[in-house]
Order: structure tokens, then C-alpha cells, then sequence
């Protein structure tokens, strides 16, 4: 493995490079990578991922789902390849970030005195990704052998619109040449000692409202302007908004995960201060749970949308419709394996709906059981955040618990219909 070139880039009290721990010093080496939109370098990338598959001793597999958009799979085959594979997915790219108000270079992977790595990606989703590379590591160093196959597989375009890398990717037949019985995708930091898993997620809707009214002069009252039904939108999206913030607050039982939310994120329209004009537009983006009944949800809200005499009701940039969310029943073969792995570690999981949107809603939507975990307890929830960081201890703790998860799930025995 490559020494870090700038481990010595330390906040004071902090290790010089010969001590740092070499998975720490690796996860600082990926941090660097600028993978970020709306130029992520992807070559980077896959020249890193090409270095770690040569020092694994694993095959590595590329599949361009789009011009310029590869995934790249490394695979680790099990004593019974016939048997359903382990998915261990993670992306390559990370959101842009905001020099002025970072501390220090998003893209130095800086570490100060405590341990703590600052750097776009270091919880989004970086850390995982080495994290599973340094657990299979440790794994082969031992002489373990899995029964299971493991593939260890790395997407683009996570961050952008529409998860296009993955979306792309599970129609693939290259995908369902993998025979995936069950994956692991990114979860969330936890700031309490507990651990997250998520086993659903909300749909993402990005709804455009187009406005249509009277044209005419600023100085008159005009009837019907777009305005106003700008405002009716706004008021009933945004009364629903209040209700649902309500829920949560006021139910002990209830996480982010398990209401909707809903945010206007655009207003466009008006040529002039004294022209009313003809149209104008209203977007929103609306979090779902699995639990909501969505035609339900769609014929009410277009049915309030044409009672305002909106001819064309709504537009949808983004509308998924994917209910599907993995059993944590204790006589689930993949749950149970995952579940008790972590009780051997003495470590408290909190089950939730994840309350954004990751990979992980494609590969359920293909039937496939999917866990969103990332072993970041005691940790701030600092992805898309200013200064996000991961402090190095976390780090290696997570590598830990997935040298103990991986033979877990890979060990899980024939099912029925592998029989």
C-alpha cells in the first residue's frame, strides 16, 4: 500500500505519518480524490480503485452504464459461488462544497489534534468504501474464506438527481449477473452511542406547479393573476408542511424517516415591476414514507391543484413510486445474520426509514433486500454539511465491525430457494 504523501499535515498533538494507522492514512489518500460535481474525476477514481483490487488480489470488473460513467466491481468468490452473492455498494462521487465556510481545504483530508478528518466525503461516503476494502483486507490477511461471493461494487452519480449511476446500473444484465441475495449501502452518522439501520426510504417527489393567469398592468387588479394561485399552491403545500412537522414533534415514536416533508425549493416568473405577468412556477420536494398510500396522495393533491382551474395539474422532474422495505423480522435468514453479528459486538441499533434518498431504493426496487448502515455512532450528521469530518477512531472501529458483519452475511446458509 502507498505511503500518504501528506500524513505529516497534522493540527498539533497530532501523529506524523509513520505512526498513523495505513487505513487511515489510505482513507485520507481517497479523500483527496476530487470527486466532486459538477466535474467529479472519475478517472482518479477508478485509477485508485484499479491499485486497491491489484493489492486485494481480486478481479475487478468495469461497466460503463453511460458515456464517461463507470462502475467498477471487485469480486471476492466464495467456496459456493452458486449460492446468492453479498453486495457491498458504495458511490465515488460527493457534493460540491463551499470554500468560505470550511475551516480547512475540503479536499486536504486535514487532521487535528483529536483525530478528527476534515474533508468533503468523509462521512458521505468515502469512509464506507474503505471501510469494506480494509475489512476484506484484514479478512484475507487472516486466511478466511467465505462461502458466499462477495462483490464489492462502486458507483458513480450517486449525488446527482435521479441516482443515474445506479438507476442505470440495476437494469443492467451485468447487475443480475451478480446474483445478489442481500446488500449493504451508506446509512447515517448517530450522535448517541446507538448505531442507525435503515430499511426503507422515502420517495422523492420534485413537483414543478406551473401557474397560469391574467396578463396586464401593475398599477390595476387585475382578476385571476398567476400570483394568486401561486399563493393558494404555496398556502396548501405549506399548511400540509406544518401539520407534518407538528407529527413529528409531538410523537415520541416518530423519526424524520416516518413523515413527509415538504419544502418549496423554487419560484420563477415576472418581467417587470409594473407588468403582472402571465405565468409563473412553483417547485417543491416532497419526502414520502413507504407507509403512505401514494395514489392516495396523488389523487388528492391533484384534485386540489384543477379545483384552483389548473388545466394541466402538475409536473414531476422526479416521482418514484417504490414502496419496498427489507424484513428486521427475527426469522429473516439476511436480518438475523445482520442483527446478531452486532449483538455479538455489543452494539444498539435504531431501525428507521432513511429520510432522504440513497442507492439503496433501487436495489429494493428490483426485489433485492437492502440495509443502509454506516458504523458512525458518536458522530455529528455532518453529510452535505459545512466542515464535515469523521474522526479516525470511528473510522477503524467501522472496519472492525465489518470484518465481523461481511463473514456474517456471507455465512448465512442455502436458502430455500438456492436449494
Amino acid at each position: 500500500m502507498l505511503p500518504d504523501k501528506d500524513g505529516s499535515e497534522l493540527g498539533s498533538g497530532g501523529s506524523s505519518a509513520e505512526s498513523e494507522h495505513p487505513s487511515v492514512s489510505l482513507f485520507r489518500q481517497y479523500l483527496r480524490l476530487r470527486t466532486v460535481h459538477p466535474e467529479p474525476d472519475y478517472d482518479a477514481a477508478l485509477k485508485f480503485l484499479d491499485r486497491i483490487a491489484n493489492e486485494l488480489e481480486l478481479p475487478v470488473k468495469k461497466i460503463e452504464v453511460f458515456p464517461g460513467r463507470v462502475v467498477t466491481i471487485m469480486t471476492w468468490e466464495g467456496t459456493n459461488p452458486k449460492l446468492k452473492s453479498i453486495l457491498l455498494n458504495s458511490h465515488t462521487d460527493v457534493v460540491p462544497v463551499f470554500p468560505e465556510h470550511w475551516k480547512y481545504d475540503a479536499f486536504r483530508a486535514f487532521k487535528d489534534a483529536e483525530g478528527n478528518i476534515y474533508a468533503r466525503g468523509s462521512q458521505d461516503m468515502k469512509c464506507v468504501t474503505i471501510q469494506y476494502i480494509e475489512a476484506i483486507r484484514r479478512l484475507k490477511a487472516e486466511g478466511h474464506t467465505l462461502t458466499r461471493t462477495v462483490h464489492l461494487m462502486f458507483v458513480p452519480d450517486e449525488e446527482v438527481g435521479g441516482h443515474k449511476g445506479m438507476e442505470t446500473f440495476v437494469n443492467h444484465q451485468e447487475f443480475h449477473k451478480l446474483n445478489i441475495g442481500f446488500a449493504l449501502d451508506e446509512g447515517l452518522a448517530n450522535p448517541t452511542d446507538a448505531f442507525t439501520v435503515f430499511y426503507g426510504e422515502r420517495n422523492p417527489w420534485w413537483i414543478n406547479i406551473h401557474c397560469p393567469g391574467s396578463p396586464g398592468h401593475g398599477s390595476r387588479f387585475v382578476e385571476n393573476t398567476a400570483a394568486e394561485k401561486l399563493h393558494h399552491i404555496m398556502n396548501s403545500f405549506l399548511h400540509f408542511r406544518e401539520n407534518e412537522k407538528h407529527r413529528l414533534n409531538t410523537s415520541e415514536c416518530l423519526t424524520l424517516g416516518d413523515v413527509t416533508t415538504v419544502n418549496m425549493t423554487m419560484v420563477k416568473g415576472g418581467v417587470a415591476y409594473n407588468v403582472i405577468p402571465a405565468e409563473m412556477d412553483v417547485s417543491f420536494d416532497l419526502r414520502i414514507p413507504p407507509t403512505v398510500n401514494l395514489q392516495v396522495c396523488i389523487r388528492q393533491r391533484e384534485g386540489e391543484i384543477l379545483s384552483l382551474g389548473f388545466a394541466n395539474g402538475d409536473e414531476h422532474e422526479n416521482k418514484h413510486m417504490d414502496q419496498n422495505m427489507t424484513s428486521t423480522e427475527d426469522s429473516d435468514p439476511w436480518w438475523s445474520a445482520f442483527s446478531s453479528a452486532c449483538k455479538e459486538m455489543n452494539m444498539v441499533l435504531e431501525k428507521e426509514i432513511f429520510p432522504a434518498a440513497t442507492d439503496s431504493r433501487f436495489i429494493r426496487a428490483v426485489g433485492l433486500p437492502a440495509i443502509g448502515f454506516s458504523p458512525m455512532n458518536r458522530t455529528p450528521i455532518l453529510l452535505h454539511d459545512h466542515n464535515e469530518f469523521l474522526n479516525e477512531q470511528v473510522l477503524l472501529r467501522g472496519i472492525s465491525i465489518y470484518q465481523k458483519l461481511i463473514p456474517a452475511l456471507a455465512s448465512v446458509p442455502a436458502l430455500p430457494d438456492e436449494k
